[in-house]
């Protein structure tokens, strides 16, 4: 093999190596992020009427989507206690990542519409990262 051949077989494997790296690099999935939000909604009507359409609208600009809603201003589902007493409404959104997450908390057309929902509502929310193991 000539020189001029093991230069271009060289430069092909670490292209192809720097390109498995950045795929395996970028492959990496950053875990989805859940919001875990007990409300004690003190107005039903209008947190659903002047708070709700806005804020899920945002929600979904952000990547949130509801994985789960029960209790007041809920449609369906009630809140079961398992230990202790259950907070009147609870409600789960993922988001692809806490970045994702933090963008929709910090949006400050979700920060104008936020304190309109607490006009009917006090809100006590978390987030955690989920796994990524399967």
């Amino acid at each position: 093999m000539n020189s001029g051949c093991r230069i271009g077989l060289v430069m092909v494997t670490c292209t192809t190596l720097g390109a498995l790296g950045s795929e395996a690099l970028h492959g990496e999935a950053r875990p989805p992020a859940y919001l875990i939000g007990q409300i004690d909604v003190t107005d039903p009507d209008g947190y659903a009427r002047e708070y709700l359409p806005k804020a899920r609208e945002i929600i979904k600009a952000h990547g949130g989507k509801l994985v789960a809603a029960a209790g007041a201003a809920a449609t369906g589902s009630q809140v079961v206690a398992v230990d202790g007493n259950p907070p009147r409404r609870v409600v789960i959104y993922v988001y692809p990542n806490m970045e994702a997450l933090r963008a929709w908390r910090n949006d400050p057309a979700y920060v104008q519409v936020r304190a309109v929902g607490e006009k009917y509502a006090t809100y006590h929310t978390f987030a955690v990262e989920g796994s990524t193991a399967n």
